[in-house]
């Protein structure tokens, strides 16, 4: 499988997570109670595998490839895209403030998960698209020939945070996506 292909079926996943959720926090706004641990679960997949593992491969090696054969880091698109993971680790982070909230009954948790959630989803959602229909293309047509050792260091990230990671996440999704549904 190609680099690109890699990081494209990673935002399948990916996107399967914002639905989930998507799902969770209409629950909370329509007063239905979500367990937190399903919540911290979904921080847990955006933490481990949304940026631990998918934002690494972009930040670690797509990106410094693309910088060392031309594209500029500031003021072209790899500079947004930074920015945009430094403000999605900024939701999550504060989804699970939000989180330990609502577990303890505080007052306005509720409203503060759901808001971090939808700004996680709306900044992903767009990101995504960013990438997959810009970005992404530029890399392939500099990158060309580059594969197999871009794919080799994919690989690397993988080993480092354990075997089956895609696994391990993609059977939590499925799980989740059941547990979201109505």
């Amino acid at each position: 499988m190609k680099a690109i292909d890699i990081l494209t079926h990673e935002h399948l996943i990916i996107e399967r997570m914002l639905n989930v959720l998507s799902d969770f926090a209409l629950k909370i706004e329509q007063n239905k109670r979500v367990k937190p641990d399903q919540l911290r679960t979904c921080i847990d997949f955006i933490k481990t595998f949304a940026d631990a593992c998918h934002h690494q491969k972009e930040e670690g090696i797509l990106f410094t490839e693309m910088e060392a054969n031309g594209i500029p880091v500031n003021g072209g698109p790899i500079g947004v895209m930074l920015a945009e993971h430094v403000m999605g680790r900024n939701y999550t982070k504060e989804m699970a403030k939000a989180v330990d909230d609502y577990e303890k009954g505080l007052h306005g948790a509720d409203k503060r998960f759901v808001e971090n959630a939808r700004g996680y989803i709306n900044l992903l959602s767009q990101h995504i698209a960013k990438e997959n229909n810009i970005l992404y293309p530029m890399a392939e047509h500099i990158l060309s020939g580059m594969d197999d050792r871009i794919v080799n260091k994919f690989e690397d990230i993988e080993k480092a945070l354990g075997k089956g990671v895609h696994e391990k996440y993609e059977s939590i999704i499925r799980q989740l996506e059941k547990e979201s549904a109505y």
